[in-house]
């Protein structure tokens, strides 16, 4: 790129991670996002969308969208949830430029074409997806300057390595991806949806067993205490629309996870062995729940280990990185230790890294892509609107790796 061509320090580049559960999005150089919102949307496709005028709403071609918690928490007739990722990439397009419209609006209040975009991206994403993305940002936003930087890389930066073994659980996956000098080696990467979304699929099938029903807080109009230690009387609000099955779920999904923050935790020992009991959690109605929950991934690590070559094993044992909202869970990160000691053949030494800090883990491919979009050497990285109009959109297969 010939220098200065978009004004690199005058401006504040812009990094966007779009994961499976929330949009992480804000200026490079800060140390946490600006807005961090779900990437759940409501949806209203029918005819109703033109008397509606209600709300925060996102329209795209004829389609209303309902983005950000506050919007997409609203009981209203007809609204399906919608995402538009599908296993990490982008597949609804509409969907995902409604999102991006409403992160510069609400969040960024600045125009698209002042700031050059970093933007995170699942490590198996496809060509076709990645020159559609550059093109819809060029032609569309008309951003100055764009790069294309996968999650498990950012999350290296972010933890000052440029090599080491991203083990990445969030919502839809658990991922291990092996990184060296920056550069992910695709033959290593090992998926498993043990994740946060099966989880709650798994709490749920225990509620149920349990009789226990989930009420999502929009539907308690009050809560009464009754006597000490028993649960609250409650009542149910009158006059609700009548809500489409896919919003209802995704509030009870919500309850959910919240159950799964603040009481579940990783057994100590694997599926045949005693698994402790929990107990405490309160439902926005007053129900409880004993139960119990595990997690294997140690053999994740280790066959995505195994793939890589032989030289490069001892820098990804000895820095396993841990990241993503369900390695939060209590107890996720002394199980993966345990689990790895005894698998890490004596010659490695093994090193765990896990920030102590929820907004580090949840955030780490964002905190990675500040870090780099902010350095005077990244500056001669970018991919300037010059170079796309004069090699297309083809020039990011060949400038971001």
């Amino acid at each position: 790129m010939s220098g200065g061509v978009y004004g690199g320090d005058e401006v504040g580049a812009l990094v966007f991670d779009i994961g499976s559960f929330s949009v992480r999005a804000g200026y490079a150089g800060e140390d946490c996002p600006k807005a961090d919102f779900p990437t759940t949307v409501g949806f209203l496709s029918h005819d109703e969308s033109a008397m509606e005028l209600d709300g925060d709403k996102d329209k795209k071609a004829g389609k209303v969208y309902y983005i950000d918690t506050n919007s997409l928490h609203v009981p209203r007739e007809n609204t399906e949830v919608v995402s538009p990722l599908k296993n990490g990439m982008i597949e609804d397009w509409d969907c995902f430029q409604a999102i991006l419209d409403h992160t510069y609006n609400k969040h960024i209040k600045s125009d698209p074409n002042l700031h050059p975009v970093l933007m995170s991206e699942a490590p198996w994403n496809t060509r076709a997806k990645r020159e559609k993305l550059t093109e819809l940002m060029f032609e569309h936003y008309s951003i100055p300057a764009f790069f294309l930087c996968k999650t498990a890389v950012l999350t290296a930066f972010a933890n000052g390595r440029s090599t080491g073994l991203v083990l990445d659980s969030g919502a839809t996956h658990t991922t291990a991806i092996p990184v060296h000098d920056g550069y992910i080696l695709q033959q290593g990467i090992v998926k498993s949806p043990l994740a946060g979304d099966f989880i709650s699929m798994q709490c749920r099938e225990l509620f149920q067993e349990m009789n226990i029903e989930i009420i999502p807080p929009y539907m308690i109009a009050a809560k009464e205490a009754v006597r000490e230690g028993a649960p609250p009387n409650w009542k149910k609000k009158e006059k609700l629309p009548p809500v489409s099955k896919s919003w209802h779920n995704y509030m009870c999904n919500e309850v959910i996870q919240d159950f799964q923050a603040s009481v579940l935790q990783v057994s100590d020992s694997p599926y045949d062995e005693q698994l402790p009991r929990l107990a405490g959690f309160r439902y926005p109605n007053g129900g409880g729940l004993s139960g119990n929950t595990m997690l294997g991934v140690g053999h994740v690590v280790t066959t995505s280990i195994g793939m890589c070559d032989i030289d490069i094993r001892p820098g990804l044992y000895g820095s396993v990185i841990v990241t993503g909202g369900t390695t939060l869970l209590q107890g996720f990160t002394d199980r993966l230790n345990r689990e790895l000691s005894q698998k890490t053949p004596p010659s490695m030494r093994l090193k765990l890294i896990a920030s102590n800090s929820t907004m580090e883990r949840r955030f780490s491919p964002w905190i990675g892509g500040s870090i780099l979009a902010s350095l005077g050497t990244f500056q001669q990285m970018w991919i300037s609107k010059q170079e796309y109009e004069e090699g297309g959109k083809q020039c990011v297969e060949r400038k971001c790796p």
